[in-house]
C-alpha cells in the first residue's frame, strides 16, 4: 500500500517544475509512511510513500525499474495473484519479494493487457520510455484511487487529489456539474471532481497517454454478466468457497491483520473466516463504541470477538472524538463527501494503527448480494403505486403526520421516504433514496443537473437495475472513497473481500430473487453463513455504522453549523439559496422534520470550500 505520484513532459521537454515532486511526496505522506523513493529523468520523475505489508525490506520500495531502466512502475494496493505471476518469470530478476513487481515483467510480455491479468486492488502508473508512453490503471471496483490533470504539455498524477493541487500551475476553478452533482448525491460520480482540470481514472479502466493523445479503455464491464440459474443449493455451496477464498487472499500479509466488526453478517463473515485462516487469537477487532445507545452495537460486536476468541479492542465515540475526527478529515480529504461514517471509519483506524496494519472491511456485500432496505423498496413500490390515489394520498398524509426522530434509522424515517419517492420511476426513486436529500430549490444561481451515472442496460428490472447502479456508482464514488481515506489518514490499508474478483463475477450472474427473496435482503449470503455464524447473528436487522449527526447540529456542532450556512456567507458563495438553507435547517432544530442528511451535505461541502476551493 502506497501514496503513487509523478509528472511526465509529454513531448520529451524538461519539466519546468521538477521540485514539485518533493511537495507532491509530502502530502502524500500519511499514505506511505515507512519508505520514500523516486526515479528521475529531465523529462519524467516518479515518486512513491510506501506503506509496508508485503517484504518489509526497503528493497522493496518502489518505484521499480526494468533492466535497463526504460520501464518504470509504481502501484498502490495489493496484487493478490503475485505468486502465480512470478512463477511464471523465473527468469526474471527480481529484486525484492514484493507482490508489486511482478507487475513489471508481466507488463514487459503482454503490454496493457497485463492489468486485466492482475487479481487486486490497485491503482498505478507504468513509463514506457520506449514509446514515451504513460499508462494509469484501477481496479475493477475502485478500491484505490487516482487522479491526473493536464498542465501545459505536462501530465500529473496521483493517489490523493491534494497531491495535483500542490503544483503552482493547477487551476482550482470549480467544476459546476461536479457541484451540481454533489447537491443531488453528496459525492461526485467519476471521472470527475471538484476541480474541472482534475480528473479520475475510471474503475476498470486504463488510461493510455502516448504522442498521440489519449485512449481510455475499459478492461472490466460489470454489465457483462449474464444471469446464470444453477439449483440454489449448488449457488449457496459456491458462494461459500468462493468467500473463503476471497479471504483467505486478503489476510495475506507481512504484518498483522484486523478486521472492523460490528456484530452483523458481513463483518462477521470476515472476523469468523480471518480467524480460521490466519488463527484464533491472532486476529484484532474493532468496534465503535457510540455515547448515543441507538447507535451503539459494541455489545454485539463484543460477543462476536469472545465466541471467535479475537484480540477485540472497543474504540470510544462520542461528541469530542467525532469533532476531533471531523477537524482531521476537514484537513486531509480534498473531496467532499456527504457519509458522516467516514468519521467514525476515522477514528476506528487510528486505534487500529496502534496494532495492525491490514484492515478488511465490509465494502460490496450490500451492493452485489443485495442487502439495503432500499431494495425491498423497490419491491414493494409496484404494489403501493396499484392502491387508488386516494389511498396513497391518506397513506401519505399519515405517514408525514409521525413525530420526527433523531435516533439510527428508525421505521418512521425509512417509512416517510419511501411514501414520498416511491411513485417516481425506478431510478429517480432511487437517487432520492440514496442522495443527499436536498431538493432542487437549493441551487442559487446555478442549473440543476441529472449525475452523470453510469448506464444501466434497459432490460434490467429495478432491482437489478438498482443492485448494478450501486455497485458501479455508490459503492465505488461514495463507500470506497470513504474507506480509503479515513483509513489512509491513519497508514491503514483497508481490504474488501467481498470485492474479490471472482466472488464479484459470481454476484453479479445472480438471479435478483437469490439476493433479495420477498422482504429478506443478502439472502444466498445468509444461507452461506449458517456454516460459520449462528443465526441470531445472520438475521439480526441490518443497521450499519452511522453518527447521530441530528441531535449534534442542534447541539454540540450548533456554533459551527450557524457559521457555516449563515446567510452572509451563503450569499458570498453563490452556490446555495440562502432561504432554502435557512429554513431547513430552522425546522430541524424546531424539531419538525429530521433534515440531517441534507444539513450535513451542506455543512460538508462548505468546510471543502472553506479549506480546498
Amino acid at each position: 500500500m502506497c501514496g503513487i505520484y509523478g509528472i511526465i513532459a509529454e513531448r520529451g521537454n524538461t519539466l519546468r517544475y521538477p521540485e514539485v515532486l518533493d511537495w507532491m511526496g509530502e502530502a502524500l505522506r500519511h499514505r506511505g509512511p515507512d519508505g520514500r523513493a523516486v526515479l528521475a529523468h529531465p523529462d519524467a520523475v516518479i515518486g512513491t510513500e510506501r506503506l509496508r505489508i508485503i517484504d518489509l525490506h526497503e528493497r522493496a520500495d518502489q518505484p521499480f525499474a526494468a533492466p535497463g531502466s526504460q520501464v518504470w512502475l509504481e502501484c498502490n494496493g495489493e496484487i493478490y495473484n503475485a505468486a502465480g505471476i512470478r512463477a511464471r518469470f523465473q527468469d526474471y530478476p527480481f529484486r525484492s519479494h514484493s507482490d508489486v513487481e511482478t507487475i513489471v515483467p508481466l507488463y514487459l510480455e503482454r503490454g496493457p493487457d497485463a492489468i486485466s491479468e492482475l487479481d487486486g486492488m490497485f491503482g498505478l502508473a507504468i513509463w514506457d520510455r520506449r514509446t514515451r508512453t504513460l499508462l494509469l490503471a484501477r481496479d475493477r471496483a475502485g478500491e484505490k484511487p487516482l487522479f491526473y490533470a493536464r498542465v501545459g504539455q505536462e501530465i500529473l498524477f496521483a493517489s490523493e487529489l491534494q497531491c495535483i493541487l500542490r503544483h503552482p500551475d493547477i487551476s482550482r476553478d470549480l467544476d459546476d456539474v461536479a457541484v451540481a452533482e454533489y447537491l443531488r448525491l453528496g459525492y461526485v460520480p467519476e471521472p470527475r471532481t471538484m476541480f474541472r482540470a482534475i480528473r479520475r481514472v475510471e474503475a476498470g479502466t486504463f488510461i493510455r497517454f502516448t504522442e498521440q493523445g489519449k485512449e481510455i479503455v475499459r478492461y472490466w464491464d460489470p454489465e457483462s454478466f449474464s444471469v446464470v440459474r444453477s439449483p440454489f443449493s449448488v449457488a449457496v455451496e459456491q458462494a461459500r468457497k468462493l468467500m473463503e477464498r476471497a479471504v483467505e487472499k486478503q489476510v495475506m500479509s507481512d504484518v498483522p491483520v484486523g478486521v472492523f466488526i460490528s456484530g452483523g453478517l458481513d463483518s462477521s463473515i470476515l472476523a469468523t473466516l480471518a480467524a480460521k485462516f490466519i488463527g484464533v487469537d491472532k486476529v484484532h477487532t474493532f468496534s465503535a463504541q457510540f455515547a448515543e445507545e441507538s447507535f451503539d452495537e459494541s455489545s454485539d460486536a463484543a460477543i462476536l470477538a469472545e465466541r471467535i476468541r479475537t484480540r477485540h479492542i472497543p474504540v470510544r465515540i462520542d461528541e469530542e472524538t467525532l469533532l476531533e475526527a471531523l477537524q482531521n478529515v476537514v484537513r486531509g480529504v480534498a473531496e467532499p463527501l456527504a457519509d458522516p461514517a467516514i468519521l467514525p471509519t476515522f477514528l476506528l483506524a487510528r486505534a487500529a494503527r496502534q496494532h495492525v496494519k491490514v484492515i478488511l472491511s465490509g465494502e460490496g456485500a450490500d451492493e452485489l448480494f443485495g442487502g439495503y432496505p432500499t431494495y425491498v423498496g423497490h419491491k414493494i413500490a409496484p404494489i403501493y403505486d396499484a392502491l387508488p390515489k386516494f389511498a396513497r394520498a391518506a397513506l401519505r398524509r399519515a405517514v408525514q403526520g409521525v413525530p420526527a426522530s433523531n435516533r439510527k434509522m428508525t421505521f418512521e424515517f425509512l417509512l416517510k421516504k419511501f411514501v414520498t419517492d416511491a411513485e417516481k420511476p425506478w431510478i429517480e426513486r432511487h437517487l432520492a433514496w440514496f442522495g443527499a436529500g436536498l431538493s432542487s430549490d437549493v441551487y442559487a444561481g446555478m442549473t440543476p443537473v441529472m449525475p452523470e451515472l453510469p448506464t444501466v442496460p434497459p432490460d434490467r428490472d429495478a432491482l437489478t437495475g438498482a443492485m448494478l447502479l450501486d455497485y458501479r456508482s455508490y459503492l465505488r464514488d461514495n463507500l470506497l472513497v470513504k474507506v480509503d481515506r479515513a483509513t489512509m489518514l491513519s497508514s491503514v490499508e483497508a481490504r474488501a473481500p467481498f470485492l474479490d474478483r471472482d466472488v464479484t463475477r459470481f454476484a453479479l450472474s445472480l438471479p435478483a430473487d437469490f439476493r433479495v427473496r420477498r422482504l429478506t435482503t443478502k439472502w444466498i449470503l445468509k444461507k452461506a453463513a449458517e456454516s460459520w455464524l449462528p443465526d441470531d447473528v445472520i438475521y439480526r436487522r441490518k443497521r450499519g455504522l452511522s453518527v447521530p449527526i441530528a441531535s449534534w447540529i442542534n447541539h454540540g456542532l450548533r456554533g459551527e453549523v450557524d457559521r457555516l450556512l449563515s446567510p452572509e456567507r451563503l450569499r458570498g458563495d453563490g452556490i446555495a439559496n440562502e432561504k432554502y438553507v435557512t429554513e431547513l435547517l430552522a425546522e430541524h432544530r424546531a424539531g419538525r422534520a429530521n433534515h440531517a442528511k441534507p444539513l450535513w451535505a451542506l455543512v460538508m461541502f462548505q468546510y471543502w470550500l472553506e479549506t480546498w476551493a
